[in-house]
């Protein structure tokens, strides 16, 4: 598992999900980062949920902060895959599932091609069919259209009514939050949301209420499609509405973006009970490797001493082991952690993750040359996942052996054009071709690594020098000339 910095295109994208405040005044316009941020969530997050907290990046900009683990994306792929096909979106725009490196249940999607969901939200659902039935209720906002029709409502709605919604919700959510959504609203909040009630932001957060709805009601199509229970949409909502009992007297209905918990649980459970799969459980199979995914996102995410009351000596199931193994190796102790890794590669011996997990540790506690064997037969058992090709072909290059740098060359490469987007990957690139000499490719690597994740002024400064140094008219030299001749969207506070 890796914690990475966020993707540039997020930000963009929450941008041009509202080009019509690139009208309004300067004034308003530096308020734009905040109002995009906090609308998207607020409009098409799981229901209730707290908000995601955004993570300031060096350039000042509101940032989500993502993690990439191929067990954990492999997972929700296969979960959500059928899913789609339920609600008619092709294979072809390539919908994906980001994992969000946040404490909080949540999930929301914000371009029509990625859903967004929470370490909370794994480390709380405690079965797969709880996550499943969140991400059909994400998906029943893409395939019903809901993020173009959000953006028309707010484009008619007054800026006044927008500003006012945001300071409201802001103020609610930071008074749930402060005191751990349990007892009463602070008054300050209280005022904020109460005094800033107008007919637009009341039209606005009705027709918010109503694709909310039609979201909830989609999913459930999907999952009787699928032959999955409902149930644990139903487990998440009574989740929530437990959550935010002590605070839901003082919310006046009218002004949620979502339908309040208790209706929703009522409204839901309805739906579960015609269902008739209702009671269908998940496979045992399948609940193993969701096990085996929390217990990996609690030992990477939480403290030792919570994971160790997560999951305490104890606990001899596969997912206790696994758990412990990587907050023992994490906590500096190695030598303590191989064994059980050990122990869990005999359980499962074609089991991909395992192998990683003992390679990253070997690797991240300075031994890449050890972590080599458990890599390669990682990335042969994964069937070639590009984030495993991507780590093996780091650990090459951390070897600092040159005899290894053209087959480093060779899996970073491929790497990169599986999984376009990871700067980490083009970063060890550059370093590898830079110790084979090659400097133009070296430059570009860097360039490319830039990019991806917005550095765009450094990317074009690599970019340029990559071009005085590669053949013009190359193919590097033409992927250096069109990083120079990139114009990223104006910044929302110019």
């Amino acid at each position: 598992m890796t914690i990475v910095a966020p993707l540039p295109t997020v930000r963009r994208q929450l941008q041009e999900l509202y080009p019509f405040m690139a009208s309004h005044k300067p004034d308003f316009r530096r308020l734009s980062r905040l109002i995009i941020v906090t609308l998207t969530v607020i409009a098409l997050m799981v229901p209730a949920g707290r908000p995601v907290r955004a993570q300031s990046g060096g350039d000042g900009g509101q940032q989500i902060i993502l993690v990439r683990d191929a067990e954990i994306e492999q997972l929700l792929r296969e979960y959500v895959r059928p899913i789609l096909r339920a609600a008619g979106i092709s294979a072809q725009r390539d919908i994906s599932i980001a994992l969000v490196n946040d404490r909080t249940f949540n999930a929301f999607v914000i371009d029509g091609q990625r859903i967004f969901i929470t370490t909370g939200a794994l480390l709380d659902a405690k079965t797969p069919n709880e996550v499943i039935g969140v991400l059909a209720h994400e998906t029943g906002h893409i395939a019903g259209g809901h993020l173009a029709r959000i953006r028309q409502e707010l484009a008619r709605a007054s800026t006044n009514s927008i500003i006012a919604l945001i300071l409201g919700a802001a103020a609610v959510a930071g008074a749930a939050l402060t005191r751990g959504g349990q007892g009463e609203l602070g008054g300050a909040a209280t005022g904020v949301l109460l005094g800033s009630a107008s007919i637009g932001q009341r039209t606005l957060l009705a027709y918010q209420r109503t694709e909310e709805q039609a979201a909830d009601r989609a999913a459930v199509t999907y999952l009787n499609a699928t032959q999955q229970s409902p149930n644990g949409m139903l487990v998440t909502f009574e989740r929530f509405s437990d959550q935010i009992s002590g605070i839901s007297r003082f919310i006046d209905p009218y002004l949620q973006s979502h339908p309040l918990p208790r209706e929703r649980v009522v409204g839901l459970r309805n739906e579960v009970e015609k269902s008739p799969y209702r009671d269908r459980r998940d496979p045992p199979a399948l609940q193993l490797r969701h096990d085996l995914m929390r217990a990996k996102v609690a030992g990477f995410i939480e403290r030792g001493d919570l994971v160790l009351r997560r999951y305490p000596l104890s606990d001899n199931s596969l997912a206790g082991k696994y758990a412990r193994a990587i907050a023992t190796y994490r906590a500096g102790n190695l030598n303590a952690a191989l064994p059980i890794m050990d122990e869990l590669i005999a359980a499962q011996p074609n089991n991909p993750y395992f192998q990683e997990l003992k390679a990253q540790a070997y690797l991240e506690r300075g031994r890449p040359r050890e972590s080599l064997p458990s890599y390669r037969k990682a990335l042969q058992l994964s069937g070639g996942n590009a984030l495993i090709r991507s780590a093996l072909g780091r650990a090459m290059v951390a070897t600092e052996d040159k005899t290894m740098l053209d087959e480093a060359i060779r899996e970073l490469e491929r790497a990169v054009v599986q999984e376009p987007e990871t700067a980490e990957t083009y970063r060890f690139l550059g370093i590898a071709y830079g110790r084979k000499g090659e400097d133009g490719k070296a430059s570009l690597a860097t360039a490319q690594g830039y990019f991806v994740v917005g550095a765009y002024p450094l990317a074009k400064r690599s970019a340029v020098r990559a071009q005085a140094l590669l053949p013009r008219g190359s193919p590097g030299w033409i992927r250096a000339d069109d990083i120079v001749n990139f114009r990223p969207p104006p910044r929302e506070d110019q």
